[in-house]
């Protein structure tokens, strides 16, 4: 197997126009490679400058997740660092993990940051929403997002090779008019729910919004640990 490592998108597009397949950080394909057969041809973006920068803002695709650290909102650095092993980490890349996996553990923070992602088509890079990302299993050059007032994260711990743990993660932001909306999502299984409440009044206020949404349709463990995190983050002095 050929690895290419590209240092310009342009050098990109070609392997990809080539028929490289994306690697990220292999810890999700090398299994499979060995038992189907490896690809002629592979593509890292990890010399990638656009893939691999770490700022407020912005996190590159190409990014290990243990390199994810407090340049980023809390509510992100956080499910990072809830990723499998530590040598997991230590390989498997943020857009491996987002489009890449079935269990997409940085998905429902990327989305309470209402994140959007550049990507890497065949006519170029552009910018364009997580619906589309995941929908056409985009490769991945960054994430974008606004800083959020505060953010907290939860996951219930569970056992290797078990179901998917349930995960919680919430950020409050302020609109154009100077409002405070929280956004909560949920990961449920393989399913992942995501609302936004007005909150300005509150936990009871947010609490009381999410009720009417598909969140208040969850078992009631589930909604217990919303409840939790909503209260929590919504008593931080910032997300008030």
């Amino acid at each position: 197997m050929l690895l290419r490592l590209p240092t310009s998108v342009t050098e990109a597009r070609e392997c990809l126009a080539d028929g490289a397949v994306p690697i990220g950080g292999a810890t999700l394909v090398w299994a499979t490679w060995q038992r189907d057969g490896f690809p002629e041809q592979a593509v890292s973006l990890r010399d990638l400058p656009e893939a691999t920068v770490v700022r407020p803002g912005t996190l590159g695709g190409a990014v290990v997740l243990h390199q994810v650290d407090d340049r980023v909102p809390e509510v992100l650095r956080r499910a990072a660092g809830s990723v499998g092993t530590g040598a997991v980490r230590r390989a498997a890349t943020v857009g491996g993990n987002l489009v890449g996996s079935s269990l997409r553990c940085l998905l429902p923070a990327a989305l309470v940051l209402d994140a959007s992602a550049t990507v890497l088509g065949p006519d170029g890079a552009y910018r364009t929403d997580l619906n589309e990302v995941l929908a056409k299993r985009h490769l991945l050059l960054a994430l974008h997002w606004r800083a959020p007032v505060a953010s907290g994260y939860h996951k219930r711990p569970a056992e290797a090779g078990g179901p998917p743990p349930l995960v919680v993660a919430t950020a409050v932001h302020t609109d154009a008019e100077g409002r405070h909306r929280l956004r909560v999502a949920v990961r449920d299984g393989y399913e992942v729910l995501s609302e936004v409440a007005a909150c300005d009044d509150g936990a009871d206020q947010a609490l009381g919004a999410l009720e009417r949404t598909d969140i208040g349709a969850l078992p009631a463990q589930a909604r217990e640990v919303v409840r939790r995190q909503v209260t929590g983050v919504l008593a931080d002095p910032a997300g008030r």
